[in-house]
């Protein structure tokens, strides 16, 4: 089990999930953040700190189009070379080492509710 971000948190961003992360797992794009499920340890302390209930557990996103789509894109964002970037994130080992990577996925930059 891990925790995806959906797309409430599109250009709302809050970061209240990052501040309480445990392991520093939730990084930074530009328009949303994104859960590592490979640095995740699955606490679930982000989900009730989320002010518009955009972060789910993945095994919820069956049969929902929306959450499945969104389950993939948050893969992607660190397997996938992104916009500015020359390589794919990977598993760095916490977003703090990073810092706000300013771009997203190809979904969340075209994305309109």
């Amino acid at each position: 089990m891990s925790y995806v971000i959906g797309p409430a948190c599109i250009d709302v961003n809050d970061r209240a999930c990052v501040d309480v992360c445990p392991v520093d797992c939730i990084y930074v794009g530009d328009r949303k953040s994104y859960i590592n499920t490979a640095e995740c340890i699955d606490c679930g302390a982000c989900e009730p700190e989320c002010p518009v209930e955009a972060i789910f557990v993945d095994r919820t996103a069956r049969g929902d189009e929306t959450r499945t789509l969104f389950l993939h894109d948050s893969k992607a964002f660190f397997t996938e070379v992104l916009a500015g970037r020359d390589e794919p994130l990977g598993n760095p080992g916490g977003a703090r080492k990073v810092g706000d990577l300013n771009t997203d996925t190809s979904l969340v930059t075209g994305y309109n509710d």
